[in-house]
C-alpha cells in the first residue's frame, strides 16, 4: 500500500496510548524554554546538538540523558507545559485515551516536591479532558534502580494525592534490577487502592515477568519482549489475558532489537497474546503513536486485521470502565468497516 494511503488510514484510528512517559516526551525545542526560564544552561549548544545526542546504543544511555534532561523541570507550570505539550500533540493523531506514567523519585531526588510535580502533571491531564476530550489515567513509577526502601517513601508522599493516582509501576535500568526486588512496595501499593503494572522483559530475561507477575501480582506487563523465549509464559499471558504493552520504535533505538521487521509483535498476536503498541519515550525515539503504528505495520506487512486488533487491543488492556472500552471497540469497528 502506498504511504500516504496507509498514514492516512492510521491516523484515523481511535487510539489508547498505555506506555507513556511524560518525561520522555520532553521535545528539545520546549527543553530549552523551559530552561532558559528557569535559568539553566543546557550541556548542548544548540536544538540539534540535543538532537544528536539522542543516539543510544543501549537503555542505560538514554537514560543518562533522559535523567539530565528532566533537570531543567522545577516548578509546578514547568510540569504543565510538558504535559500539555504530549496532550496537544496525541491528540492531533486521534489518541482519545491515556494512561500515563511520571517519575517523582526523578524530581523529588533533586529536590522537587511530590506537590509540586503532581500538580503541575493534574491540571494539564483535567485541561485534556475537558478541552481535548481526551481520558486519562496516571501512574506512578517506582525507579528500579533506586532502593525499595526509597519507593516506600514515594508511596508515602503520594498518599495525599492518591484520589487522582491510579497505578504504579517500575522503571528504569532493568538489569539487575528483578522486579523481585519490589516485592513488599507493591504489596502495600495495592493495599493503598492503587492497580500494578511493572515494565519486564524489556532487555532483562522472560524470568523477569513470571517475577512481575507471581510476585508482584501485576494486572498487565510494560514491554514483555522476552516473553516468546518461554512457551509456558506465552501461554499464561494468552490464557489470562495478560496485555504487553510494546515499544516498537523504542525497541530499534534502544538496540532491543535490531531491525523493525525483526519485532514480535506479529508473533505476539498470532499466538493470541494480548498485544498493543505505544511510544514509550516519544521525543527521544523519534515517534508518536501514529508513527510507531505506522513503522511496525510497514516492516511486518500488517494487514487491516492486524492492525485493528493492535488498536482494539489497548481498549481492552485499558483501565476504562466496560461500557467505556465497548464505546471505543465499536468506534474502531465502524471505522475500519467504512474503509
Amino acid at each position: 500500500m502506498e504511504t500516504s494511503k496507509l498514514q492516512s488510514i492510521i491516523q484515523g484510528i481511535p487510539k489508547a496510548e498505555l506506555h507513556l512517559h511524560l518525561e520522555g516526551s520532553f521535545e528539545p525545542e520546549l527543553m530549552f524554554e523551559i530552561a532558559k526560564r528557569n535559568n539553566i544552561t543546557l550541556p548542548y549548544d544548540s536544538i540539534e546538538s540535543v538532537k544528536e545526542a539522542y543516539k543510544f546504543n543501549n537503555l542505560q544511555e538514554f537514560l543518562d540523558i533522559y535523567y539530565a534532561g528532566a533537570q531543567v523541570l522545577l516548578h509546578e507550570q514547568d510540569f504543565f507545559d510538558l504535559t500539555w505539550a504530549y496532550l496537544t500533540k496525541v491528540h492531533s493523531e486521534n489518541v482519545k485515551h491515556v494512561e500515563v506514567f511520571f517519575d517523582p523519585q526523578t524530581h523529588t531526588d533533586r529536590g522537587v516536591s511530590f506537590d509540586v510535580v503532581i500538580k503541575g502533571i493534574h491540571r494539564a491531564l483535567e485541561m485534556g479532558k475537558n478541552e481535548l476530550n481526551i481520558s486519562y489515567k496516571l501512574i506512578m513509577s517506582y525507579l528500579r534502580h533506586l532502593s525499595e526502601e526509597a519507593a516506600f517513601e514515594t508511596l508515602e508522599a503520594s498518599l495525599p494525592f492518591k484520589d487522582i493516582i491510579d497505578g504504579v509501576g517500575l522503571d528504569s535500568s532493568e538489569m539487575g534490577n528483578p522486579p523481585s526486588k519490589f516485592k513488599d512496595v507493591f504489596k502495600a501499593s495495592a493495599e493503598q487502592g492503587y492497580k500494578l503494572v511493572a515494565h519486564a522483559g524489556e532487555e532483562g530475561p522472560s524470568e523477569y515477568i513470571w517475577e512481575a507477575l507471581d510476585i508482584l501480582n501485576v494486572e498487565r506487563i510494560d514491554h514483555g519482549n522476552r516473553c516468546l523465549t518461554d512457551e509456558a509464559l506465552v501461554k499464561r499471558l494468552v490464557d489470562e489475558k495478560i496485555a504487553l504493552t510494546l515499544c516498537p520504535t523504542s525497541n530499534v533505538a534502544l538496540k532491543v532489537i535490531q531491525k523493525m521487521d525483526e519485532h514480535p509483535v506479529a508473533k505476539m498476536l498470532d499466538k493470541g497474546i494480548v498485544a498493543t503498541i505505544h511510544s514509550d519515550d516519544p521525543a527521544y525515539f523519534g515517534g508518536y503513536m501514529n508513527e510507531n503504528f505506522y513503522q511496525t505495520a510497514t516492516a511486518l506487512n500488517l494487514s487491516f486485521d492486524q492492525i485493528k486488533k493492535l488498536a482494539i487491543n489497548a481498549f481492552e488492556a485499558s483501565w476504562l470502565s466496560t461500557p467505556e472500552k465497548e464505546k471505543h471497540i465499536n468506534t474502531i469497528n465502524d471505522y475500519f468497516g467504512s474503509i
